[in-house]
Formats: structure tokens, C-alpha cells, sequence
């Protein structure tokens, strides 16, 4: 416990409640909830459908702003911010990845890979260039950096999204059922490199409703109803790498 008191906060949630007016109803997505993310965690939200864990993932990318409670990114108090301000956190701090890879069809690795750094003034058109190329070599697509969306795998495509996550070194990055449209081979490929880079210091925050996945993670926070029922340490991580090698053999 001492230990953890000396990592950095990452995240920290304090009894934040979000409610939503649908006619004359008010539902209540989250109710209260609490919780800290620590630097190099490794955390997984479970929850199905209905327990609030799109809700949690949209305040925590900061699309979303909670009713009430308190939400704080690295050091950073969300509720403060302004539209603009708002949008630099998104830019420079979380790095996401979607489901559906939300690539740009008709654009290059590398140019996908570039996105989130044309906002950024203070990167030149050169560094912007290296960053990508760096974070694709990263996620083991040096040989890809002119391939567009179509000419690539689903998991090729999802190390595209994770390399654009990468390139503004963020704080954190949210990964929303990142694997939910992969096979499972490739879930697992894209779970030992999640791994690897969770083993180089990044802090990931992943969401999924797949038990299996969840067992690659440090930690699971299981949301049901808008409440935490579970938040708990992963004392036996599954190795993704030693998964993935001991999948059956695809027949040629």
C-alpha cells in the first residue's frame, strides 16, 4: 500500500454521478462513483450493457461532462475547463482507440498515424513526420507506412489507431472494446503488444465486456447499474504473448 501511494495520479474520480433526462424520466447512468488510476497501471472496465461503462469512458475522454462529482487528469481539474481547454486535454494527454478503428479510408498509416499532431502548433511538419513513423515502427508496421485502411487487416488497421494514440505521448490511453471485431488470434496479438507497452510505462485504460481480455489487464473495475461491484487487483495476469503461442495451429 505504501508503494502505491508514491506512483502518480493518473486519474482520480470522486463520487461522480451522471443523469440523463429521457422525456420526463431521469435515468441514472452513474451513481456515485470513486476511484484513483495510478501511472503504468493497467486497468480494465468490464461492465454489460446498461452499467454505465460508456458513460465513464466518455467523461474520461472528456467528451462528456459528469452532473456532479469531481474528475482529475493528471493533476488537472475537468470540471474548470472550457470548450477549448477541453479539447488540448483530449489532444495532448489521452490517446484513443476505437472498436471500429475510425481510420480515414483514403489516408496513408503514416497520415492516420499524423492526425492527432496537426493540431498541434508547437510540433513542425518534420517532427510531426517522425513522431508517426516512430510510433508505427513501435507497433510493428515499418513496412506498412503507405498502406491505406483497405489494404490492411483488421489488426493492422487496429496497431494503425494504437500507433495514432502514441504519437502525443499521452498520459493515458482509453481503448473502447479494442479488440470486440478482431478474431481471437489477433485479439491476443493486439493484447501482447497493449502488454508491451503497458511494460514500457504507458498507463492504459481499457474497456471491454470479454472476461478473457480482462485477464490480460492489472487490475478490473466491474461496473453494474451506475455502481462499482468490483475493484480489484489481478494477482494472476495472463502473458498475451504465451496465449497467442499456444492457439491451435491454422491449418494452410
Amino acid at each position: 500500500m505504501e508503494i502505491k501511494a508514491l506512483k502518480k495520479e493518473i486519474i482520480r474520480i470522486t463520487d461522480l454521478k451522471r443523469e440523463f433526462k429521457m422525456g420526463d424520466e431521469v435515468v441514472h447512468a452513474l451513481k456515485g462513483i470513486s476511484y484513483t488510476i495510478y501511472e503504468g497501471e493497467f486497468v480494465t472496465i468490464m461492465g454489460s450493457s446498461g452499467s454505465g461503462k460508456s458513460t465513464m469512458l466518455n467523461i474520461l475522454g472528456c467528451l462528456d461532462q459528469p452532473s456532479s462529482g469531481e474528475y482529475e487528469i493528471d493533476g488537472v481539474m475537468v470540471k474548470k475547463l472550457s470548450r477549448n481547454d477541453l479539447a488540448t486535454i483530449r489532444n495532448e494527454k489521452i490517446g484513443f482507440i476505437f472498436q471500429s478503428y475510425n481510420l480515414l479510408p483514403r489516408t496513408t498509416s503514416i497520415e492516420n498515424a499524423e492526425l492527432p499532431l496537426l493540431y498541434n502548433s508547437k510540433v513542425s511538419t518534420l517532427e510531426r513526420r517522425e513522431r508517426a513513423e516512430t510510433a508505427l515502427k513501435r507497433v510493428g508496421l515499418a513496412e506498412r507506412f503507405d498502406h491505406t485502411p483497405a489494404q490492411l487487416s483488421g489488426g493492422q488497421q487496429q496497431r494503425v489507431a494504437i500507433a495514432r494514440s502514441l504519437v502525443n505521448n499521452p498520459v493515458v490511453i482509453l481503448a473502447d472494446e479494442a479488440t470486440g471485431n478482431l478474431d481471437t488470434k489477433t485479439s491476443y496479438e493486439i493484447m501482447a503488444l497493449f502488454q508491451e507497452l503497458n511494460s514500457q510505462g504507458k498507463t492504459i485504460v481499457f474497456v471491454t465486456h470479454e472476461p478473457d481480455i480482462a485477464e490480460f489487464s492489472s487490475r478490473t473495475i466491474v461496473l453494474k447499474d451506475g455502481h462499482i461491484i468490483k475493484d480489484e487487483k489481478n494477482n494472476n495476469i495472463k502473458d498475451a504473448a504465451k496465449a497467442l503461442a499456444a492457439l491451435p495451429k491454422e491449418e494452410d
